[in-house]
């Protein structure tokens, strides 16, 4: 558990960190459109709440973090897809969160973490 947990939060902390810098980029520089570029850091910054969150609350082994833990993940998969043809630089942006996102989605389906967060089949 401790192994998704970790991975989540760097998960939501590199999300942060792009956004943050597009958006200090946007202010400070001279972006093509304004509002794209703010927007896209807000979003950024919107969608690295997730992964922190769903870190804190596996570290924590709150039953309620897999869900979020699991969300993110899957919606990581596909934008490493699209990243990794896109070809170029892009690729090295692609492999690892790939990576990360199988790792997290092994750690969080196991049978070891359903039991430990208590979300798994209940004997009765």
């Amino acid at each position: 558990m401790a192994v998704a947990a970790a991975v989540c939060g760097a998960q939501g902390a590199v999300l942060a960190a792009v956004g943050a810098v597009i958006l200090v980029l946007a202010i400070v520089g001279d972006p093509g459109d304004l509002t794209q570029a703010i927007g896209g850091s807000v979003t950024l910054l919107a969608l690295a709440v997730v992964p922190l969150v769903a870190g804190h609350g596996l570290w924590r082994l709150r039953r309620w973090s897999r869900g979020p833990g699991v969300m993110a993940q899957l919606l990581a998969l596909p934008i490493a897809f699209t990243l990794l043809g896109s070809g170029g630089g892009w690729v090295l942006a692609a492999l690892p969160l790939a990576a990360s996102a199988l790792l997290v989605l092994g750690c969080l389906l196991s049978p070891t973490a359903t039991e430990a967060l208590g979300v798994g089949p209940r004997s009765a």
